[in-house]
């Protein structure tokens, strides 16, 4: 039993004593007036009856009820109703008030004029004053207090004569069961009943109908946005006007995660003057009115819900991991299928007739069974994961996290990570892990319910049949006699708040209360103590974790022919086969990748073991270390899957002798893994060998079947077989029966075996952290567990900065033996921290806890003096056998740098290396090494795999086609530990991903590593071939000398004279506008007179003419006939050297060596093609158009129709630009034209006149029409490529590319707007006919023919905005997206990743490679600029 009230306070309005404007609360009468000894009263409690603040009204307004909630320091919730009234305010209140009101209108006015008198004060108009009736009490019965208030408020108001110091009095003197489905009927006087109900289970939580009007103001996604943040420990904020409102939503969050109870900041109604809560750093639920939501802007890791508005707004900064699927969705569905039963039935055909909705209790219900439900499905099975530590006097229970995740497959999940990490589950299994209590209806969900919940996850019917029987039981544990509910009350009447003749509340006669009160107690204390019935049972653990872990772990479960491998790959290790065993380990090595191998594993090792040790010989002991180490290597720090905690007793167990008396156990093999150095792991462990000892300790002999080595997570399969869980309810069960004696005895025993254990685990700790060679102690050092524990940080970075900074002052300090008690220190540490929290959780007597301390360096020290002995005679062992080292076959004139490193070569992604869906022998990993040549990275060697042993893998590219070098830390294949090593990646779709040898030093990588980038860029540009033999290698020119910044006075005069003497030589040369020839004589060569107009005006540094080369030159032409390209010309047809030289008029196209010493264009090969008619000296005046020189030169040529291909850089100023851009508007500087633009007119017109056949009958010249007058000054990119194609047919056409720069800043096109299907098929010919003329004459004779432009500019249609067309199609733009080149470069790094992913893809077959190919968007690129070689060759 218990009080129903525990005390009853009258708060009345009152002014603020600093004299503001709002007043403040005051408490005129309290009952009892003293506190209860087990529960004081709460402070601060006048502020939560008026939340937004004490404030006057003018006008009357009806009463209010809510229900606030204060957590006092014990964590215990006190629940405040409140019923507010109004009363007139006394004529004293109103002249105080009025005189602050004026003070502070005084204040405000700034010419500090008074507005009010304050000797004769305004009367204002009739105020009224609110005025608080609160109940406070531990218990949660809002209806009955909401009945009680008003009763007290009716009397007073309806003048009832009744006592309502005797209705108070019966109020705090009334007594109410806690819970047990009881009832009971209580009445305070004043003719009224009602009845209390107490619910049937007092762990199931009371929510009447919060949770349905929850999903009714905010939406399924809404409330499950909130349900994720709150179990995640996120801050929760409610906003609404009604206060009520507030609570019942916080009532309904917190009834929703049930079975977790919310152990953080809860406060459904915040006043407004504590608002500074919300900035408070931990999580909270806190409701606030949404008055005050402008308050709320600035919080920015808070997430809000406005309950009037029905939204829910998420900070960018939060991150609320949804439910794992399919747990979201089907919990989406049901919800829906509760909410709105007839969107099921809306598309029928033929609805059945409509059923009666579920009232809004039994919604509300229905609703909490369905968050029930997937509760029971996140948590079923984790007793299995629950370690009991101590049985005496009080159970101790720790959750193995680890394992839960493991074997439910949610390793990789952020909610249920962050669930399990939080400190309502904390709560849960320390409330609910208990073996032995009471139980309710989630623990009989989780134990009997599973197999079911299971069979119905695809019919949803049956689903919801399921969530309504659950709801029938959720009501019925809040209602057990809804039938016998009856209340009589006195009830105010309708409107009697706006009665005058309200006379104030009358105060209460103290010493009356207090009477009551007392006369109640004294009957009490003769009443035997409330003791709370419970009905206490051996918690069901449901159905084992085996079940979940078949059902969750599909991808992982092996075929029974790989298991069967590597149980015939250990029995031919024990019996001595090991050439057998050598054939069958890359298989073992293979199929170690999925769990059940690697059990399978460890449960056949276990079989060898006898007596705790097995003695093998050098081979056995090698072959069992390898497969071992590939156990680990993919385990995780916590171990989720068992592997490592299956295989620590075998590392100790395991062993070979050296020499007489020196041993060398397989834990020195198998050190470097995470695992051995993360606390959590080794906590785990400790646990569960714990709770195998204690089980052990209160089993009968004969029934002690456990062997003390038990994998943890693992379940005994056997029936008659009791957990340790069965055993500790049964051992509690019994424990009040037992004398003090025999209780005294069960406890020394469990502090002996937690003791025990603790030392076991600390040589255990010994063996694994310190590393069998002292020289290995600078990367124990680095391990993350250790390091966490150093620097009390979990930080990455933090670790290897402490790392670094012991590195540098044990290699700076000399001392060898700093760096070796520096590895024995951090053990040490290590190991005592790791006593310390586990023999504090588990109730170690403090004397205990200091033997721990002082034994555990000696421990340390013992086995540092064994593994000395160890390490000294493992150095004399054999080396192993390598194989011989493989040399390549160079190249002519290929040279060896650095000799070949002992390496492995990996799998770098592609499956042809590792036999692949196809099948097929494993090509790599590959043992060999990797040699370094002049021209070329090689790697030699032979696969490790036996089968295939006679096979060679050769790898190589050039070095100049590397394109990125990355250090990397790989497991090598053979003995499987932590080696450097390198990934080289080419752009000839090459990836050498290897790791060094262990006999090859760091010296000799990094060597390895200066040499590849030494030669990666060479300092002449003939070391990136590799040249044939014979050839002369002659070494580069000299780096040119830098120019002084600041040169002297005698300089800059010299320069200034030098460009004055230039300048003025250039005046008087005459300059003549430049008339193209017409249609008519296009086919011919311009005369000599204008081949000497335009080298009139030249400088006189021109480069001279090839028919007077020196001799010097003459000996460089020689040789320049010499090169491969010069012979490339002459097969294509565009001349040879000797007629060029010799200036044949017959051929179009000569070679000019113009360009031999690279003066004019240092990209450009020595030999370019240029028209015949041009001149070697006008093409140095065409070059400085173009950017770097590079003007347009003739790279191809067609052998059918004579087309030609000519490539250019970007214009520099003005240019031809200016004839698309403006071509029939004038310019104002016609006349003062540059006479570089000329040039590239008749440059341009000298490639299109250079055709044999080239002829059009219209006679209008396409260049002749736009004269330098009309040229545009756009300026073009700086990354400027053009190119052009040129053909001679009816109409001749030249193809202009541009990429970006001048060219492709060419604005025209006749097509321009539209540049899109009918150019390529104009250029293919498919036009026939062509638009008649604007002035109606009738077309020409060749209006039928296929129409086709003399010029075709290819560009970036980017650049090709607001041309204008050419009204005598005479010229064509062709539009291509270019790309810029750090897209291009992207994407080309992702089609390397793609060909040549450098690791195994997680996805199998072609799906990964042609996902991969599309993200590059490399054949985009590709099919955008293949546009121009798609089109038909004209």
């Amino acid at each position: 039993m218990a009080r129903l009230a525990d005390y009853f306070v009258l708060v009345a309005f009152g002014p603020h004593p600093r004299g503001s404007g709002e007043g403040q609360g005051q408490i005129l009468q309290r009952f009892p007036e003293k506190d209860w000894e087990d529960n004081p009263f709460p402070q601060g409690i006048e502020l939560f009856c008026q939340p937004s603040g004490w404030q006057l009204c003018p006008e009357r307004n009806p009463p209010t009820f809510f229900v606030a909630v204060l957590t006092d320091i014990n964590s215990e919730r006190h629940y405040c109703a409140c019923l507010t009234f109004w009363e007139p305010v006394e004529s004293t209140q109103e002249v105080v008030c009025t005189e602050d009101a004026t003070e502070k209108e005084e204040e405000a006015d700034e010419g500090g004029q008074a507005r009010l008198s304050s000797t004769a004060p305004v009367q204002p108009g009739q105020l009224f004053a609110p005025k608080t009736l609160v109940l406070v009490s531990r218990l949660d019965h809002t209806e009955v207090f909401r009945n009680s208030l008003g009763l007290i408020y009716a009397i007073h108001v309806e003048g009832l004569n009744v006592c309502l110091e005797n209705v108070i009095g019966n109020l705090l003197t009334c007594t109410v069961p806690l819970a047990g489905g009881s009832q009971r009927t209580i009445s305070l006087g004043a003719g009224d009943r009602q009845v209390i109900q107490t619910p049937l289970v007092d762990s199931l939580p009371v929510s009447r109908c919060s949770v349905a009007l929850l999903f009714r103001q905010l939406g399924i996604t809404n409330v499950l946005s909130l349900f994720c943040a709150a179990l995640t420990e996120h801050k929760v904020l409610f906003l609404s006007r009604s206060y009520q409102r507030l609570a019942d939503a916080c009532r309904g969050l917190l009834a929703l995660l049930f079975p977790l109870r919310y152990s953080f900041t809860y406060v459904p109604i915040l006043p407004a003057q504590l608002l500074e809560v919300l900035s408070t750093p931990t999580p909270f639920i806190i409701g606030v009115n949404a008055a005050f939501q402008a308050e709320t802007q600035e919080l920015l890791d808070v997430i809000i819900a406005d309950l009037d508005g029905g939204t829910v707004t998420v900070p960018e900064c939060v991150h609320i991991p949804p439910l794992p699927e399919p747990l979201q969705s089907q919990t989406h569905n049901v919800l829906s299928m509760v909410l709105d039963p007839e969107l099921e039935l809306a598309d029928l055909a033929f609805p059945p007739p409509t059923t009666s909705a579920s009232s809004l209790k039994m919604q509300d219900k229905e609703l909490r069974a369905v968050f029930l439900r997937l509760f029971a499905q996140l948590l079923q099975g984790y007793r299995w994961c629950l370690h009991i530590v101590r049985i005496h006097p009080e159970p101790v229970i720790r959750f193995h996290k680890a394992a839960f995740l493991g074997q439910r497959g949610l390793v990789e999940d952020d909610f249920l990570m962050k669930v399990l990490e939080g400190m309502a589950f904390a709560g849960f299994v320390s409330e609910r892990g208990v073996p032995y209590r009471s139980t309710d209806l989630f623990d009989e969900l989780v134990a009997h319910e599973v197999a079911r919940m299971r069979a119905d996850e695809n019919h949803p019917h049956r689903v919801l049949r399921h969530v309504q029987e659950l709801a029938e039981q959720l009501y019925k544990n809040e209602n057990p006699y809804p039938a016998v509910a009856m209340h009589k009350v006195q009830r105010p009447g309708e409107a009697s708040h706006l009665r005058r003749t309200h006379r104030p509340f009358p105060r209460l006669d103290e010493g009356t209360v207090q009477w009551i009160v007392d006369q109640a107690a004294a009957k009490m204390q003769g009443a035997p103590p409330a003791v709370k019935a419970e009905r206490r049972t051996t918690v069901p653990s449901g159905p084992p974790m085996t079940a979940i872990l078949e059902r969750c772990s599909g991808p992982h479960i092996n075929s029974a022919r790989r298991l069967e491998v590597v149980r015939n790959c250990i029995s031919y290790v024990f019996e001595g086969k090991m050439l057998e065993a050598k054939k069958l380990l890359p298989a073992v090595l293979r199929a170690l990748k999925g769990r059940a191998a690697r059990r399978c594993l460890a449960h056949e090792l276990h079989l060898h073991v006898q007596q705790n040790r097995a003695v093998l010989d050098h081979q056995q002991f090698d072959f069992v270390v390898r497969m071992m180490n590939c156990c680990l290597q993919d385990c995780t720090s916590l171990d989720e899957h068992g592997i490592a905690a299956a295989l620590l007793p075998l590392v100790t167990a395991f062993c070979r002798k050296l020499s007489p008396g020196v041993t060398q156990f397989a834990y020195s093999c198998v050190q470097e893994h995470v695992v051995w150095s993360t606390p959590q792991f080794w906590e785990a462990m400790f646990y569960g060998d714990v709770q195998t000892h204690i089980r052990a300790l209160y089993l009968e002999p004969s029934d002690d079947r456990v062997s003390p080595s038990q994998e943890v997570g693992e379940t005994q399969s056997q029936d008659d077989e009791r957990s340790a869980l069965d055993v500790a309810s049964e051992q509690r069960r019994l424990w009040p029966t037992l004398s003090r004696e025999k209780q005294q005895e069960l406890v020394q025993k469990e502090e002996s075996t937690v003791f025990s254990q603790a030392i076991h685990y600390a040589n255990r700790m010994s063996y694994l952290l310190l590393p069998l060679d002292s020289s290995k102690s600078r990367l124990l050092r680095e391990r993350a567990g250790l390091g966490d524990l150093e620097s009390a940080s979990n930080s990455l970075v933090t670790n290897s900065m402490a790392g670094s900074v012991a590195e540098s002052y044990d290699t700076e300090s000399g001392f060898e033996d700093a760096e070796t008690c520096d590895v024995a220190g951090a053990v040490v540490r290590f190991i005592n921290r790791f006593v310390d929290k586990v023999c504090t959780e588990s109730g170690v007597t403090s004397d205990q806890l200091k033997g721990l301390h002082v034994m555990v360096p000696d421990i340390v020290q013992m086995h540092i003096e064994t593994l000395e002995a160890v390490h000294r005679e493992s150095k004399r062992l054999p080396p192993i056998q390598k194989p011989k080292l493989l040399r390549p076959r160079l190249l002519p004139g290929e040279e060896c740098v650095l000799d070949g490193l002992r390496v492995y070569l990996l799998p770098d992604g592609r499956e042809e290396g590792v036999g692949g869906s196809g099948g097929g022998p494993a090509l790599l990993p590959a043992e060999g090494a990797v040699f370094l040549t002049t021209y070329r990275v090689i790697f030699t060697g032979m696969p490790t795999d036996p089968l295939v042993g006679d096979q060679v893998v050769v790898r190589s590219f050039p070095v100049a086609a590397l394109t990125k070098e990355k250090r990397i830390s790989v497991q090598t294949p053979v003995d499987q530990l932590l080696q450097d090593g390198l990934q080289l990646r080419s752009c000839t779709f090459q990836l050498l991903k290897m790791a060094f040898d262990e006999e090859v030093g760091s010296d000799s990588a990094e060597l390895f590593r200066k040499q590849l980038h030494k030669l990666r860029y060479p300092p002449d540009i003939r070391g990136t071939f590799a040249f044939t033999l014979g050839s002369a290698h002659t070494p580069g020119r000299p780096p040119r000398v830098t120019k002084d910044k600041t040169p002297s006075l005698r300089t800059l005069s010299r320069n200034l004279v030098k460009n004055a003497k230039k300048t003025i030589g250039r005046q008087y040369v005459t300059r003549k506008k430049y008339n193209p020839p017409g249609w008519e004589n296009r086919g011919q060569p311009p005369p000599e007179d204008q081949e000497d107009e335009i080298s009139e005006e030249l400088e006189p540094s021109t480069l001279t003419p090839s028919s007077a080369l020196k001799p010097s030159d003459r000996m460089t032409m020689s040789s320049l006939v010499e090169r491969a390209c010069c012979r490339d010309y002459q097969r294509l047809g565009l001349g040879t050297l000797s007629s060029s030289l010799s200036r044949a008029k017959s051929e179009p196209f000569r070679i000019s060596p113009v360009n031999r010493m690279y003066a004019i264009c240092r990209s450009y090969p020595g030999l370019l093609i240029v028209p015949q008619s041009i001149q070697d000296n006008a093409l140095q005046r065409v070059s400085r158009c173009y950017r770097q020189n590079r003007f347009p030169v003739v790279c191809w040529r067609s052998g059918r129709s004579k087309a030609v291909l000519l490539r250019s850089g970007g214009l520099h100023g003005k240019g031809v630009v200016g004839l698309f851009k403006a071509q029939n508007t004038p310019s104002p500087g016609q006349a003062q034209t540059d006479s570089s633009s000329l040039e590239q007119e008749k440059y341009l017109q000298a490639v299109v006149s250079s055709m044999p056949r080239y002829a059009d009958s219209s006679g209008r010249n396409t260049l002749s029409s736009f004269s330098s007058a009309h040229m545009g000054g756009h300026v073009p990119s700086p990354r400027a490529r053009v190119t052009t194609l040129s053909n001679p047919m009816a109409a001749s056409a030249s193809r202009w590319t541009a990429s970006r720069g001048k060219w492709s800043s060419v604005r025209a096109s006749g097509r321009s707007s539209g540049l899109g299907a009918d150019v390529g098929s104009r250029l293919a010919g498919r036009d026939l006919l062509s638009t008649p003329h604007t002035n109606g004459a009738p077309p020409d004779s060749g209006f039928l023919r296929p129409q086709r432009a003399a010029l075709y500019i290819i560009g970036d249609k980017a650049q090709l905005k607001g041309v204008r067309p050419d009204p005598l199609q005479q010229w064509e733009l062709v539009p291509i997206e270019v790309f810029e080149a750090r897209q291009v470069k992207a994407s080309f790094k992702k089609l390397l990743k793609a060909c040549v992913p450098g690791c195994p893809a997680v996805e199998s077959g072609s799906a990964s490679f042609l996902r991969s190919l599309e993200d590059s968007e490399w054949l985009i690129q590709v099919s955008a600029l293949s546009l121009p070689l798609c089109l038909p060759e004209c």
